[in-house]
């Protein structure tokens, strides 16, 4: 019989989590970096705060030093954790991030290693292999089936979108199942408020779009608390119905800024909300003074901070700041912040590159409602579809196209 883990299991690692804390890059901190002269003084201070060196005028290696960097971490907190699924959960999303890359890459015949991330659960190496032979035994039972769904869809429409869709779709649902397992009621919110958060973006920027209600019900995601009928229902009735039905959760505030937006305003107050509603949400591990929340809360604040650092390529673009959910693709050669997302992006440069997006992630076509694999409208590949996923896989892509919003996954 497997051992019951108990919250007193995590006294040790909760005093470590305690001590890891104040090496966060606080608010100040980050206000420091975005005021840096120069991507050169920007990494000096990380190093002072106990990042490696990382020199902006080599991406590549800035990126692999922080890739070191996490893996150091969760190294550190898996020796002291009771149960290792903690750490798989923030893992997941990395493995499904390579997935989409792949199968991208594969429908094309371009080579898809600089898009890779080699974060998850299965090394890259091993996925690569596993999908490119379709020997697909040796990987998580979830992450097999959706490289056989999604690659049905993208062989059958040549359309991305339909293709992330079910990836995102089966990532969360994996995430789920992962969070149940554990039995911790903290875990499986932490999983449940981020598809709040993706669902009322999904919501907004469809109706931003002028698309109907078959294209938002096919690209909301099941397992938050709010369900995508009620979300779907809800967003037919435009910025009224977004307030009505989310007033009294923790995405209130987010859903009144989504109403402004609809009504052309910017997208960057209403991002910077949902990020705070999910922040609302971990910031509740703060009164636990031991047991899986605070683990938790650690990891999504490290991973948001990971994200936030980034590394983009070339010597010699112009500096700016990011904001939350605004400039999605920072200028080349220069190492900069976002202030964005807790935990649940993996990279926008790398999404924009490859077209690995996450979610509704901009202009599309096709009916996402429910894919079909075979008849049904929509289902041949044609000129327009072929175009589409070539532009999603060409360097073009990479903040030239159209720009869309890279996610959760």
């Amino acid at each position: 019989m497997a051992k019951t883990i108990k919250d007193t299991d995590y006294l040790v690692i909760s005093a470590r989590v305690k001590a890891l804390e104040t090496g966060l890059l606080t608010a100040e901190r980050m206000e420091q970096i975005l005021d840096a002269k120069s991507g050169e003084d920007a990494g000096k201070l990380l190093q002072e705060w106990g990042y490696p060196q990382l020199d902006p005028r080599r991406p590549e290696a800035m990126d692999a030093a922080l890739s070191a960097v996490r893996e150091a971490t969760l190294a550190d907190l898996a020796e002291g954790t009771p149960d290792a699924r903690y750490i798989d959960l923030f893992k997941v999303k990395y493995d499904y991030h390579n997935v989409k890359a792949l199968l991208k890459a594969e429908a094309v015949g371009t080579a898809p290693d600089r898009m890779l991330m080699d974060m998850g659960r299965v090394s890259t190496a091993e996925l690569a292999e596993a999908v490119r032979s379709r020997e697909l035994d040796g990987l998580p039972e979830t992450l097999a089936a959706a490289v056989v769904e999604a690659r049905e869809v993208l062989d059958t429409t040549r359309d991305p979108q339909l293709s992330d869709i079910v990836l995102d779709r089966w990532c969360y649902r994996d995430m789920a199942a992962l969070a149940e397992e554990t039995g911790s009621a903290f875990l499986r919110g932490y999983v449940a408020v981020q598809v709040d958060a993706v669902n009322l973006r999904t919501a907004v920027r469809t109706l931003r779009m002028g698309k109907g209600a078959d294209f938002l019900l096919g690209a909301l995601l099941e397992g938050g608390d709010l369900a995508p009928d009620a979300v779907a229902k809800a967003a037919s009735s435009g910025a009224a119905g977004l307030r009505e039905l989310y007033g009294a959760t923790r995405f209130r505030d987010a859903a009144e800024a989504g109403a402004e937006a609809l009504k052309g305003g910017p997208l960057t107050a209403f991002e910077k909300l949902c990020d705070d509603a999910v922040g609302d949400y971990l910031a509740g591990a703060q009164s636990v003074p031991f047991g899986e929340a605070p683990l938790v809360s650690y990891l999504a604040a490290r991973e948001t901070e990971y994200t936030n650092l980034r590394m983009p390529g070339g010597p010699d673009g112009p500096r700016r700041r990011h904001r939350p959910g605004g400039d999605p693709h920072p200028p080349a050669g220069k190492l900069c912040v976002r202030r964005r997302r807790h935990g649940h992006n993996v990279s926008d440069r790398r999404d924009r590159q490859l077209g690995v997006r996450h979610g509704l992630s901009g202009p599309g076509t096709g009916d996402v409602s429910r894919h079909r694999p075979r008849g049904g409208p929509g289902d041949h590949p044609g000129a327009g579809k072929e175009r589409r996923l070539r532009h999603h896989l060409s360097d073009g892509a990479a903040g030239k196209g159209p720009a869309g919003r890279a996610g959760p996954v």
